[in-house]
């Protein structure tokens, strides 16, 4: 049953609704071992959050994606490189374009059928440029009532101002939304501006963040998206 106290629900996109890892891999060149691609990939995802962090710190403006990435994957090869020759301009090129092309996790779809059913409108409200955010619908077949992307708000969570922007633009009062994501940064950046919050724990993200702690920081914390229309439900 939808909670009419909740009108709208957020979605951080990468790794929290996509299954980013999986086509990082598959991207990376298939010489390497996979365990070692997992590896690689896992710490080129974090050095794109630490750029990502610096800027806002510096506070400079959302920087387009595709330089972040391969400025990030420039710099991963310099911390390994035994691997810098595998990587020809046309890799690179390959490897960063994979990003705008990713499955969703196989438990999101019926969450957001289950979401759109009860009456909620959803929303991608995430980092990165709004050409990505079309592509990752696109790859991932999922459907939102608005994609609201770092580019187009013209800062990156969890920047204050980001979540005030996008409440705003949608015309809801922060108590009426929830925020899900897979991200600690995003929950406590959401929470700050007033929103409900609901944790999705993947193996991918936030691979530094103390589960407990995190945990005990949110409304709900959820293993998978099975249950979060009936745990908004609750809210």
């Amino acid at each position: 049953m939808a909670n009419r106290n909740i009108k709208v629900v957020f979605f951080d996109f990468m790794g929290t609704c996509l299954d980013w890892h999986s086509g990082a891999i598959k991207a990376l060149p298939q010489s390497i071992p996979e365990s070692e691609r997992s590896k690689l990939a896992l710490e080129w995802r974090q050095d794109y959050f630490d750029s990502n962090a610096a800027r806002l710190a510096a506070i400079q403006p959302p920087e387009n994606i595709n330089l972040t990435l391969r400025r990030t994957l420039d710099a991963l090869l310099e911390k390994h490189p035994r691997y810098k020759e595998l990587f020809d301009h046309r890799t690179k090129h390959q490897c960063v374009d994979a990003w705008h092309s990713m499955p969703a996790w196989p438990d999101v779809p019926p969450a957001i059928e289950q979401l759109k059913a009860a009456g909620y409108e959803i929303f991608v409200f995430a980092n990165g440029t709004t050409r990505l955010q079309l592509d990752l619908c696109k790859s991932s077949g999922l459907k939102f009532d608005m994609l609201f992307s770092s580019e187009l708000l013209g800062v990156y969570k969890p920047a204050p101002q980001s979540y005030r922007k996008a409440l705003e633009l949608v015309n809801v009062k922060a108590e009426e939304s929830v925020q899900v994501a897979a991200h600690a940064y995003d929950v406590r950046g959401g929470k700050e501006a007033g929103m409900k919050t609901v944790y999705i724990h993947r193996w991918t993200d936030d691979i530094n963040e103390d589960m407990e702690v995190v945990r005990g920081e949110n409304n709900f914390f959820l293993e998978d998206m099975t249950n979060l229309a009936e745990v908004i439900g609750r809210l």
